[in-house]
């Protein structure tokens, strides 16, 4: 099993959670990556189970070690062998859900042709839209069904010409589901050559919640995160079962994922009138910076009161209501991710000092910043 995804590591860690309740389990693991063969000390060391990413290369050296066996790939089904994976249908719904309410009424997929988690998910994003009366553009890299999953996902750097002409005959706004972080990091990569607005343009969202990958990409990507963690816990209980002579389950066991972590890939709401998308990049990139109103439509060619009015029709606020909205979401950001003070803080995002950032925070919010903070720790998030 790879340690080199977030994935992976969460099933690593739901199995050595198990192993803490059985006092007879040893564990035995070698780090690699997820298309590597089988090591050969396996075959000579007196194991008794074995916790795998089982695909066809790798089957039959299993089989020939003559004890049971738990799959967590999932990527085809191999009699015997029971299955522990995540519930891709569930995975799309949330994606769909975090697009469709921040507006979004024209979607995306963009996969790995072959790739049996891309396939799934795109099966089952493809129901919701449809069922919505929405429109949606898929682009997959093209791939062999034969092909390792490392060269499928790799191939998508080498498609990158391709996939970039796709990515610029989308008509914005469009809310993208991309099949993983990996994919996710690509089409951010590309969208960033072709100047293309994340989100405003396209806003993009991943699956995951790979702690490398996410904070890594420009923006950084908002993504389903899985429960990897429970999926490797129960494959452990299974593997159990069965070394002491229970059954092996018949059918693929689904866990479902537990939240969308949201990042500025997706932080946004779908307008369709592009001047007032153009503006609200423009509010978003610059509101820490000190900006009024004023600035605000010195950069716009429409006057004050038009702009007012067409905010008011896309978004129902005002443009001074938008520029607090992206200060504010600036502070919850250092609150969570810093151990920043408020003085700190406060000329980070906009504000002359702590006492203003406090009393527009406690106004709009309905909490004051440490309150926030503590309640954000307390939740573990």
């Amino acid at each position: 099993m790879e340690t080199s995804r977030s994935y992976g590591r969460d099933l690593l860690r739901g199995i050595a959670l198990f192993a803490r309740t059985r006092s007879n389990w040893s564990l035995l693991h070698q780090e690699m990556t997820i298309d590597v063969l089988l090591p050969e000390w396996m075959q000579e060391s007196a194991i008794h189970g074995v916790i795998a990413r089982v695909d066809t290369r790798t089957i039959e050296p299993l089989r020939r070690l003559g004890v049971p066996c738990v799959d967590v790939r999932c990527s085809r089904s191999f009699p015997g062998i029971p299955q522990v994976e995540t519930d891709d249908q569930k995975v799309a719904a949330l994606a769909f859900e975090h697009l469709w309410d921040r507006g979004f009424r024209r979607f995306a997929f963009c996969g790995f042709q072959f790739a049996h988690y891309s396939d799934a998910r795109l099966r089952f994003f493809q129901k919701l839209v449809v069922a919505a009366g929405c429109p949606l553009s898929v682009y997959e890299t093209p791939g062999r069904r034969d092909a390792t999953l490392s060269s499928l996902e790799e191939s998508g750097v080498i498609d990158a010409a391709a996939m970039s002409a796709w990515l610029k005959s989308l008509t914005s706004p469009t809310g993208l589901f991309v099949c993983n972080d990996i994919r996710g990091q690509q089409v951010l990569n590309a969208c960033r050559t072709l100047d293309l607005a994340v989100p405003d343009d396209v806003a993009v969202i991943g699956v995951d919640d790979d702690d490398a990958v996410c904070p890594l990409s420009d923006p950084p990507l908002t993504s389903v995160r899985p429960d990897a963690e429970r999926a490797g816990y129960r494959a452990a209980e299974i593997l159990d079962a069965m070394m002491n002579g229970e059954p092996a389950p018949a059918r693929v066991e689904y866990i479902p994922p537990t939240t969308v972590v949201q990042r500025m890939s997706t932080q946004v709401m779908a307008v369709e009138d592009r001047e007032v998308a153009r503006v609200c990049r423009f509010i978003r990139e610059h509101a820490c910076d000190g900006i009024d109103v004023n600035d605000v439509t010195e950069f716009t060619s429409l006057s004050r009161r038009q702009l007012e009015r067409r905010f008011r029709t896309e978004l129902n606020r005002t443009l001074h209501e938008e520029i607090t909205a992206a200060r504010l979401t600036r502070v919850k950001q250092l609150l969570q991710e810093t151990r920043m003070t408020l003085e700190q803080i406060a000329p980070l995002a906009g504000f002359s000092h702590k006492e203003s950032l406090s009393a527009v925070f406690k106004r709009d919010l309905g909490e004051t910043p440490g309150e926030y903070r503590r309640r954000i720790i307390s939740h573990g998030e």
